[in-house]
């Protein structure tokens, strides 16, 4: 199965945003109606953190997992926290607690990918 859609996975220096060919939109279902302005307030970041957000942030946008929206009203459903690790490195995370509140739990779950590969293993 894998060897045969070989061409819709990224390999090498492609980006690893988009399924080639294929467009992707994601829906939340919600269980009640909720105010656009889930995001909560902004953490205090000194000016180096506010660029490391913004490196993370066009990094993902280059890479396509991200893409600018032009909206007439404001729809801001994370805030943006910086994970540092001891030896430097950081990571970009979203705040979605407050969206959490608002989302209808999911019959079925992801699969886990230990549990997928093998699976894939065990398959002919």
């Amino acid at each position: 199965m894998l060897r045969k859609n070989i061409p819709a996975f990224a390999i090498g220096e492609e980006p690893l945003g988009k399924i080639k060919g294929h467009d992707i939109e994601i829906y939340l279902d919600v269980e009640r109606s909720y105010t656009p302005m889930l995001r909560r307030p902004l953490y205090q970041a000194s000016l180096e953190t506010r660029k490391e957000i913004e490196k993370h942030i066009n990094e993902l946008l280059d890479m396509v997992f991200i893409s600018s929206i032009q909206h007439h009203e404001i729809v801001e459903i994370t805030t943006p926290v910086l994970i540092t690790w001891h030896d430097g490195k950081s990571r970009l995370c979203g705040d979605f607690r407050a969206l959490n509140n608002y989302t209808k739990a999911d019959r079925y779950p992801i699969p886990r990918i230990p549990h997928s590969v093998d699976k894939l293993a065990k398959a002919k």
